[in-house]
């Protein structure tokens, strides 16, 4: 399949590991120049090396200026941004009944509005151009919200609503909006749920983890690679039909349709 991204700029957000690094190199693979990102400015420079056609910049998105400089630092290597990943680390662990204000601020920021800033630059140039690919990385959690996880369930099931609304706005510009939940995928940041959760349990991680794929109708963790190939499908001419859907990338782990 000829995904059309041969020399298209992409910009992924939080991608100096775990998804959004997946992701990276999954569009460089495809032809993309792209953009990784993160506040590991090293690694970032590190992994982009190694892609075809790349660049890693060193950002905090939560900061007043940090989308803006990275949207100038990728159009001013590649040119305006045509794919959008929105991607960032998970906050922490933690039940609906110990989440504080501050907590829910600092998620909020982190997985909201740090990824609502990054959109409004690049969605003027995608709408004027007539072309232009949104895709949020979410969770599971959007959908069946997940144990001992209240500020990601909150924050990203926020970011669910926007990007939903966004694309039936922008549908007729060319411009798609999608999101990508994944379920227990085999990365740094579920290894360490998994640990968080052996210890909260008085378990051995081994347990944990085989406890959770026993809920898995496939019996396993998925790859960052297999999730990073629902996403470049997104971002392709072959899903230009394809808006204001969210797919889940869990091996059947919510049992809704």
């Amino acid at each position: 399949m000829d995904t059309g991204l041969l020399g298209r700029t992409a910009l992924v957000g939080g991608s100096t590991s775990g998804l959004g690094l997946a992701v990276g190199r999954a569009l460089a693979a495809e032809g993309a120049d792209v953009v990784l990102s993160g506040r590991r400015g090293d690694t970032a420079a590190t992994e982009a090396a190694r892609l075809p056609s790349a660049i890693g910049v060193e950002v905090d998105l939560t900061t007043a200026d940090g989308a803006e400089n990275l949207v100038d630092s990728a159009a001013s290597r590649f040119g305006p941004v045509e794919v959008l990943v929105l991607g960032g680390g998970g906050p922490k662990p933690g039940a609906a009944i110990a989440a504080t204000v501050d907590d829910i601020a600092t998620a909020v920021n982190d997985l909201l509005l740090a990824q609502v800033r990054l959109v409004s630059l690049v969605l003027p140039g995608m709408r004027e151009r007539g072309w232009g690919r949104i895709v949020g990385i979410g969770s599971s959690g959007v959908q069946q919200p997940l144990d001992n996880l209240v500020l990601s369930n909150m924050a990203r099931s926020a970011l669910a609503a926007y990007l939903k609304t966004l694309a039936a706005e922008v549908a007729g510009d060319g411009v798609t909006v999608n999101m990508v939940l994944p379920g227990r995928i085999d990365t740094e940041r579920v290894a360490s749920l998994d640990q968080a959760a052996a210890q909260r349990q008085g378990l051995d991680v081994g347990e944990v983890r085989q406890r959770s794929r026993a809920l898995i109708p496939t019996g396993r963790y998925g790859t960052p690679e297999e999730f990073a190939a629902v996403v470049v499908f997104l971002c392709s001419n072959a899903a230009s039909y394809v808006t204001g859907e969210q797919i889940r990338c869990d091996g059947g782990l919510v049992r809704s349709f």
